[in-house]
């Protein structure tokens, strides 16, 4: 599912760090490591961001003059409740609003799988458009 475009914004590649997020190839990423070239003889300086996709986990790269404007996503977090876990899905209640949606579990972080239960409160990470649970409150 490609990125939400209303929930993005144009950064400039050369004033990112490790730890805040992209978007490559369409993907949301956590970056985790930057490398920034000096400038050549005839050419600009270069950026190449590796991230890792918060959905999906694969290792992304991305190489681009320091002075493009790449995607960052807007990560919107808040506080929703488990109402019910019925096999692969999990349908959660926003705190904010009362509303209702549905998440499959590899929508899930790993290590929070196994705690889930009704009734539970939980984080939720809402990435370009595309949510995730990040951890239990």
């Amino acid at each position: 599912m490609p990125v939400d475009r209303s929930k993005v914004k144009p950064v400039e590649a050369g004033s990112l760090k490790e730890g805040s997020y992209v978007v490559i190839d369409d993907e949301p990423c956590k970056i985790v490591e930057i490398e920034k070239s000096k400038t050549g003889k005839h050419g600009s300086a270069k950026v190449r961001i590796v991230g890792i996709g918060i959905f999906d986990g694969v290792k992304r790269t991305l190489v681009v003059p320091s002075d493009a404007q790449v995607e960052v996503p807007i990560v919107e977090k808040f506080t929703a409740q488990v109402i019910s876990i019925s096999g692969d899905t999990i349908q959660l209640m926003d705190l904010r609003d009362y509303s209702t949606f549905e998440l499959t579990m590899n929508e899930v972080e790993e290590e929070v799988r196994g705690k889930l239960e009704p009734g539970m409160q939980v984080e939720v990470w809402d990435i370009g458009g595309r949510r995730k649970i990040m951890r239990t409150r």
